[in-house]
């Protein structure tokens, strides 16, 4: 019999909890790989609320801000959000195209859709744009 770790007993139950409808209130720690780009993308997606959603150029813009940069790429956002390798916890299926048309996820926007479903329940996703 396998022994499960720390850090994963706490991913399931993290993901228990998301896959009933709720919001899990606690963060599962992480260790991911990537570029310092991928590291900014990344932690703006983990700061997209739970139910809501977010464009690839509202991301470039925060991106721009905090950076100094006159103008970030919404590509190249789009190319870091492609490149999560924790989808789900890093909340990639919360950004949509800027007409907050659903665009690219690596699960297929079937089960995009579905999870956007599942965090709405009720209520409707607010589109920052």
């Amino acid at each position: 019999m396998e022994k499960e770790t720390p850090v994963l007993a706490q991913t399931r139950q993290w993901l228990d909890i998301y896959f009933s409808g709720r919001e899990p209130e606690f963060q599962v720690p992480l260790h991911v790989t990537g570029t310092e780009f991928q590291h900014k993308v990344w932690k703006l997606l983990c700061a997209i609320p739970y139910g809501q959603t977010i464009t690839y150029s509202a991301i470039a813009r925060q991106i721009a801000a905090t950076d100094g940069a006159e103008r970030v790429s919404a590509q190249a956002v789009g190319g870091a959000v492609g490149h999560n390798p924790v989808s789900i916890i890093i909340p990639c299926h919360r950004v949509m195209g800027s007409n907050g048309s659903l665009t690219g996820y690596a699960g297929g926007l079937e089960k995009k859709a579905a999870l956007l479903k599942l965090e709405a329940g009720n209520g409707e996703n607010t589109v920052v744009r």
